[in-house]
């Protein structure tokens, strides 16, 4: 890295205290600018604002949609929303009018270990602290509407069980926004008759509920009330599936998600417009932010910047084989942010060496980069390469990998956004454009018509490059009993690691030739696809050994501290 940004970097405070200095303009303005009037638009203060769902149908115009993802990262993230945080702000600093639109934050990893999802340095979201908390209460409200449904489960086999469900079979889990490894597994409904149907259940995270994958992939709220219905929440003694539609909960829950249904609106620290909708998990859900929230920007801007969550076998290609097969979306081009620090651990570095310069540790990680290079253009989509920026870099590591793209045939610039805001991501901003096609005719991973079988080994082997995919005895009867009802058709949400190709969270770089293990198969009907867990991939993380949370605190005026 250039002297000059590194003491720059040195030089800057931390997130939350360049946000808290921010100077922001009313959230009006920044609606008016997009042409909005007040009547398009609800306020939650003055600087957040939900945005009218149904305007996304009315829109005349359509942008140009560009996807940010990254190689497979390290446990402290590679920098994917700062990076797409800067690009917005340089894009719009080069005179086009563009849209950042992300995911929510979750408060697992908030309080946990990974930290928010605002950005960072110059490159972030505001107001930071609202959005990384309860923001407009969208999660609160997901939450709500899962538990809901999980009570009334209950109370239906309570009160004379009319549907005749099999309490051993009942499959829908109670969600909290944390990590909270102690409720993974629990017995409930003990003490006696009066309180209900003693049986083993379970909670998820918030951000791995189905609600969440159907509150982003819901075109309006009469698709999202059906997706709802179609939900199974568990079989009959007979072995039938029994639906949230039969038990009654659809509508309850739909007048639960409506307000939270509107976008939300903030601005970045250049106050540029951003839109910030839903926030499933990439690495145990499909990992994109609304449909409703995309398809608005693309109607009231001329390029929209998205990101996918994680690494590109797993965000982007959900993008790519979910959401834009559902929806008929496509991107224009793809941007892979990658950082030295993450190539060099997949290339066999010390973690206490991370920050050393060695371009051997940096070569060798490489291939991790061509790897998901190359799974991007087999999709059909341009690919430009984001390095982003950090203070130990050196310019001879920013060198070599400068000429690995370019032997991988990629664009590639250097983003210092953190640093320095829209204009440490000029260049970046120009690549972008210039690889941008009209149009993209995806090439998925596979065909509708395949079994889920295959399209499980699809993924694993053109996009993992696994050799084979084992299953495991209750993962293949789940299998067969999905299929013989009738969802055989359906996408495939793989849920494994983040940090590997395969399974295994040790095997770095791009590994070839591994078996892959299928270990639970659960039915999403509702969101419309079939989740495959894989590995030791949990759906409710834990906490780290000393929590992020430890740090957070609050003064006597409100003021937030220790929040990145």
């Amino acid at each position: 890295m250039a002297p000059e940004v590194t003491e720059r970097v040195a030089r800057m405070k931390t997130d939350i205290q360049i946000a808290q200095e921010a100077t922001l303009k009313p959230i009006t303005e920044i609606a008016a600018g997009l042409g909005l009037s007040e009547e398009d638009i609800s306020l939650y203060g003055k600087y957040k604002a939900k945005i009218d769902h149904r305007l996304a149908k009315k829109g005349e115009k359509q942008g140009r949609l560009i996807l940010v993802t990254a190689i497979s990262p390290t446990p402290a993230g590679e920098g994917k929303t700062t990076i797409s945080c800067g690009l917005a702000d340089a894009l719009n600093a080069l005179g086009k009018k563009t849209m950042l639109c992300l995911r929510e934050p979750s408060l697992g990893p908030v309080f946990g270990i990974k930290g928010g999802a605002a950005g960072g340095g110059y490159a972030q979201v505001v107001p930071m602290e609202d959005i990384n908390l309860h923001f407009t209460g969208d999660l609160h409200a997901i939450g709500a509407a899962n538990n809901l449904l999980a009570a009334m489960v209950d109370n239906s086999i309570y009160q004379g069980n009319p549907h005749n469900i099999d309490p051993r079979q009942v499959t829908w889990k109670r969600c909290v926004d944390m990590n909270d490894r102690q409720l993974r597994y629990v017995t409930d409904g003990l003490g006696g008759k009066v309180n209900g149907t003693p049986r083993e259940d379970g909670f998820d995270i918030t951000v791995a509920s189905e609600i969440m994958a159907i509150f982003c992939l819901a075109t309006d709220l009469a698709d999202l009330k059906a997706r709802l219905a179609r939900i199974v929440v568990g079989y009959t003694y007979a072995g039938e599936p029994v639906t949230a539609g039969q038990i009654g909960a659809a509508g309850a829950m739909t007048a639960l998600l409506k307000d939270a249904f509107d976008p939300n609106l903030v601005q970045t620290l250049e106050n540029n417009p951003a839109i910030i909708h839903g926030g499933p998990f990439a690495n145990i859900a499909h990992g994109c932010n609304s449909v409703m929230a995309t398809r608005l920007s693309l109607s009231l801007a001329d390029y929209v910047v998205t990101e996918a969550g994680f690494g590109a076998d797993l965000g982007a290609e959900k993008f790519l084989d979910i959401k834009c097969r559902m929806t008929g979306l496509a991107p224009n081009a793809v941007v892979l942010v990658a950082t030295v620090r993450a190539l060099k651990h997949h290339g066999g570095c010390p973690k206490d060496q991370l920050g050393v310069p060695n371009v051997d540790y940096l070569k060798a990680g490489a291939a991790n980069l061509a790897r998901h290079v190359e799974n991007m253009r087999g999709f059909g989509v341009p690919v430009c390469v984001a390095i982003n920026a950090f203070p130990t870099d050196s310019a001879e590591e920013h060198e070599c990998l400068r000429d690995i793209c370019a032997d991988l045939g990629v664009p590639c610039e250097l983003a210092t956004v953190f640093a320095d805001g829209g204009k440490g991501g000029l260049e970046l901003g120009k690549a972008v454009l210039s690889i941008l096609q009209p149009e993209t005719k995806l090439n998925f991973t596979y065909p509708d018509e395949a079994s889920l079988a295959e399209k499980v080994d699809a993924v694993a082997k053109k996009i993992y490059r696994a050799a084979a995919v084992n299953w495991s005895a209750p993962a293949k009867k789940a299998l067969d009993k999905i299929e013989a009802m009738g969802y055989g058709r359906l996408p495939v949400c793989i849920a494994k690691t983040q940090y590997s190709f395969s399974d295994d969270a040790t095997l770095l770089a791009a590994p070839e030739g591994f078996a892959m293990t299928v270990r639970d198969v659960r039915l999403s009907a509702g969101a419309g696809f079939v989740v495959v867990i894989m590995g030791n991939i949990m759906t409710m993380p834990g906490l780290p050994k000393k929590p992020a949370a430890e740090n957070i605190d609050v003064d006597e005026n409100g003021r937030i501290t220790g929040l990145f």
